[in-house]
């Protein structure tokens, strides 16, 4: 998905991007989102199953209101929820205890889950739209995974179905990691937009011809190599391509020439008015003078 460009801004892409999701789901499909997707876009864009990962510092309330307690105005808006205990200067905020606890066996492991259920929004409305906090601790992490949905799942399956958002990061690793997409600076609208598209497509391609070619490996210390776009770009790094290759004329290497540049401290960009670092024989001729 492309930005608009009236409003190119992060937030304004995510709530594009979640609204074309919603259209194009179908009823069997959910919707999974890591940190940088707040549950308030997936409210606002109407998406009926969701799973979001949720901050360490997320805070809600519960959608019912404690009772009148008989003195000063009846309370509107639920009691907050704290899934994970927090510090305030020197006042240490507890954690609000669990509706409820589940336990599995994962791979010799029991891994243990939290469950805050009938949550809304903090700064939401009476009546909004509820949601369940699950809180996973794995003995393999230190801090454990808070995960937010709207379906009536077990913890366990919540967390499957996040773990299933996992392999869409293959592509965007083996773009800008393995191709070298990650540090490229463009500043024209269209290149800006177009740029991450062919890394992506270069990816993809790398990913596919890592995985369908026979595995390659890296050296003799390689005993089990696996078909990894790592490993394929190693050998194709070895070939002549594309010296031996005639390109077509507006194919052709940026001659960008840096001898020329300051390198180092004066390399960096400060104000005019910053003092110069005094080098040895600088301090050996104030010595000298002294």
């Amino acid at each position: 998905m492309r930005t608009d460009p009236a409003d190119p801004s992060p937030a304004a892409h995510r709530r594009r991007l979640i609204a074309v999701a919603a259209e194009r789901r179908a009823a069997d499909e959910v919707l999974v989102g890591d940190r940088e997707f707040r549950i308030a876009d997936f409210q606002a864009a109407g998406v009926p199953a969701w799973v979001a990962r949720l901050p360490k510092h997320c805070t809600a309330r519960r959608a019912t209101p404690p009772p009148y307690g008989g003195r000063g105005r009846p309370p509107t808006r639920g009691r907050v929820v704290r899934p994970r205990p927090r510090r305030r200067q020197e006042r240490r905020i507890a954690a609000t205890p669990p509706d409820q606890v589940a336990t599995w066996a994962e791979d010799t492991k029991v891994v243990r889950a939290e469950v805050w259920t009938d949550l809304v929004l903090s700064d939401a409305t009476p009546g909004g739209p509820p949601f369940t906090v699950v809180a996973v601790h794995h003995p393999a992490y230190q801090q454990p995974l808070l995960l937010g949905t709207p379906l009536a799942l077990a913890p366990e399956q919540v967390r499957a179905v996040y773990r299933d958002r996992w392999p869409v990061e293959q592509l965007p690793l083996a773009a800008k990691q393995m191709v070298g997409a990650a540090r490229q600076f463009v500043h024209a609208p269209e290149t800006c937009q177009r740029l991450p598209e062919l890394a992506l497509l270069a990816g993809s391609i790398l990913s596919y011809a890592a995985a369908t070619l026979p595995a390659t490996p890296t050296g003799f210390w390689d005993r089990q190599p696996r078909p990894t776009p790592g490993r394929l770009r190693r050998v194709l790094a070895r070939c002549h391509f594309p010296h031996d290759v005639p390109l077509p004329p507006r194919l052709r290497q940026k001659a960008s020439p840096t001898d020329h540049l300051p390198k180092g401290w004066f390399g960096q960009r400060r104000p005019a008015s910053a003092p110069l670092p005094a080098s040895s024989g600088d301090s050996e001729r104030a010595v000298e003078a002294a």
